[in-house]
């Protein structure tokens, strides 16, 4: 399981396959590979046609289905990406330099580690406009971490720890379920530009030293953009996996506001 996100640029690969499509052909490869590996490690030396697994999922009404799955099924849909592939050279909103590079995901079980990274970029008092914009944020959208509560307590499903992080912001608090819910809770699952840019300022991946004036013109993000506000994060040795895929999520965050584009998340 993970949370899924893709920026949402047009280009040809989204049209023909549809932005799902794309994910779940891009899963199922990776499914079927590691399959396979797991496979060949065990000693079995099948073929993929012959290799299958059991898939279980919940339907939108609570049931559960379940269904065996041919690694090789998974192999043969994974091929109409094969086409597409060379759309992905040089689109602006390819974040890493490979295929399909607008599509991403951030792994369940979310560590503790990443968590508390989370709240480590929250600005101070001292940075005061955005630490204010924080505050009223909170406050007005009713980021209470309620919704998240339910996730937690499948504690080795979605999180690692089975209380959330806290960290102390000047005059008031913050825990880690309210940053997950300003970040992935969306009612319609998606991060617009506007709420790209607030978010990017709240977990410093862009610099904070910002006017009102300027916070005003931040969306729609103009052609310079990228040279006012260059993506301050870097990948570190100490990260763990969760907080790598974070940074990964907000260079998505990134783009998109660039590109004046929403951010779609499946969580």
């Amino acid at each position: 399981m993970a949370i899924d996100f893709t920026i949402d640029y047009p280009c040809a690969p989204k049209e023909a396959l549809s932005t799902q499509g794309i994910i779940d052909r891009l899963k199922g490869e990776a499914r079927a590979h590691a399959i396979i590996k797991l496979f060949r490690d065990a000693g079995d030396t099948r073929s993929p046609d012959q290799m299958g697994f059991e898939f279980t999922r919940s339907t939108p009404d609570g049931v559960e289905e379940n269904r065996v799955i041919v690694v090789q099924e998974l192999l043969d849909a994974a091929l109409d990406l094969k086409p597409f592939e060379a759309s992905c050279a040089g689109c602006p909103a390819n974040r890493n330099g490979k295929r399909f590079g607008c599509i991403g995901h951030i792994e369940y079980p979310l560590s503790g580690q990443g968590e508390a990274w989370m709240l480590d970029q929250l600005p101070p008092p001292d940075d005061t406009l955005v630490w204010l914009l924080l505050k009223k944020g909170v406050e007005e959208f009713d980021y209470d971490g309620k919704t998240v509560e339910v996730l937690r307590a499948q504690t080795e499903s979605y999180f690692e720890d089975s209380a959330p992080a806290v960290r102390a912001l000047g005059e008031f608090m913050i825990n880690a379920n309210q940053v997950f819910e300003m970040l992935f809770v969306l009612r319609d699952g998606a991060i617009y530009p506007n709420h790209a840019g607030i978010l990017l300022l709240f977990m410093g991946a862009m610099r904070r030293d910002i006017e009102a004036d300027e916070l005003m013109r931040l969306t729609p993000a103009a052609s310079d953009s990228g040279e006012r506000f260059p993506f301050r994060l870097v990948d570190d040795p100490a990260d763990d996996a969760t907080t790598t895929q974070l940074k990964d999520f907000l260079r998505a965050l990134w783009l998109g506001w660039r590109l004046n584009v929403r951010v779609l998340t499946d969580v």
